[in-house]
């Protein structure tokens, strides 16, 4: 080869190079664009759900549900805390939205307390219910169950109020379905143990006594009694600890305070009549508790004679020893401390004056010389 072949050779690997390398070029600028152009959509995808995300968070949780919960702000709370306890609560849909929302508009001055709010309200009637201190709606009905009502009495209360039948609100609170129904929503607290054969009513003892705010015209039965079970539930989660230190499930710490309910009169001390009950247990002996035998016969009378002693039921603790095999009335807290707090006594017996007195005895002789003198011939 001579040297103007090797020139040529050369002027031609140089442009051969250059065109490689011009290729290589536009290679790089489209993936370069590509990138950029893939950056810029990915960035208006994320912004769009952003947005709509934020957009959907600031509205209510749910528009029809008008269901007012209970939220309790402690004293002292931050906006943090408030944030959480109101998504928890399912007042709002995000506890970061909401938590920003207050500080872009510069919210403060939230008022600590109990709070009647629904995933029904906006966010801005929720900032300034709470920043008032003031109730967004009133109550439109108003349920007061008194302590020591049984189910039947509790169904006449509920009637009186919705103009229901009080016969058919009885039957629906014993209805197989309804009570599987309440099951599955409060599932420690209504246990396989009310689904006993000897259990009369497996809701008794489980509508907790206490007033009741409703906020539609007409509730549903299903609305009430799970307030009232929620009621119920909130209460005894301050005895959890109390509960298994006595070895006693739910069932059988209601069953027991119902009993110091019934036997109560409002001048008596309910941890002596707990304490009589417990000795009567450890003694292997039947507690004789009048008001199960008045709940067996289902009758209510200010007194019990012989022959009602003899009525054939689980529920006749004359007849079976422990306690029964489920509530005989709703009990409140009084009974309940009583029942897991009770004093320590040697007594055996009491007896209930038609004063409202309760005069207690360590035999059975002192036992019948009071009952004697203040009921035999009364």
């Amino acid at each position: 080869m001579d040297e103007k072949d090797k020139n040529l050779s050369k002027k031609e690997h140089i442009r051969m190079k250059l065109l490689e390398q011009q290729g290589e070029a536009k290679l790089v600028r489209k993936i370069i664009m590509i990138t950029i152009a893939s950056l810029i959509l990915l960035i208006g995808i994320v912004g769009l759900v952003g947005f709509l995300y934020i957009n959907s968070a600031m509205k209510p949780v749910d528009p029809d549900d008008d269901t007012i919960k209970k939220v309790k702000i402690p004293i002292g709370s931050s906006v943090n805390g408030i944030s959480t306890l109101l998504e928890e609560q399912g007042i709002i849909k995000d506890a970061r939205v909401f938590k920003y929302y207050i500080k872009f508009r510069n919210e403060s001055g939230f008022q600590a307390g109990e709070y009647k709010l629904s995933p029904s309200m906006p966010i801005e009637d929720i900032v300034t219910s709470i920043k008032t201190g003031k109730l967004m709606k009133e109550a439109a009905m108003k349920i007061t169950i008194p302590e020591g009502k049984q189910l039947i009495q509790i169904a006449d209360i509920i009637a009186g109020k919705t103009g229901e039948d009080p016969k058919k609100v009885f039957k629906k609170l014993n209805d197989k379905k309804f009570v599987k129904s309440m099951q599955e929503q409060f599932p420690q607290l209504l246990t396989s143990e009310i689904e006993n054969e000897k259990v009369l009513y497996p809701l008794e003892g489980y509508l907790f006594p206490a007033t009741y705010d409703f906020y539609e015209e007409k509730p549903t039965l299903e609305s009430i009694v799970i307030e009232m079970l929620k009621k119920t539930e909130e209460t005894l989660q301050a005895y959890e600890g109390q509960m298994d230190k006595n070895d006693y499930s739910v069932h059988e710490m209601l069953t027991f305070a119902s009993l110091v309910e019934e036997e109560a009169t409002a001048q008596v001390d309910r941890g002596k009549i707990a304490s009589v009950f417990y000795n009567r247990i450890e003694e292997d002996m039947p507690l004789q508790t009048d008001p199960t035998v008045l709940y067996a016969k289902g009758s209510h009378k200010s007194r019990v004679y012989y022959k009602d002693l003899e009525v054939k039921s689980p529920y006749n603790t004359y007849k079976n020893k422990g306690l029964p095999p489920g509530p005989i009335a709703n009990a409140g807290t009084t009974s309940i401390d009583a029942v897991l707090k009770p004093e320590k006594t040697d007594y055996l017996y009491f007896l209930a004056t038609p004063e409202g007195e309760v005069l207690y005895s360590k035999t059975l002789d002192d036992h019948n010389n009071k009952k004697a003198e203040h009921i035999s011939n009364k």
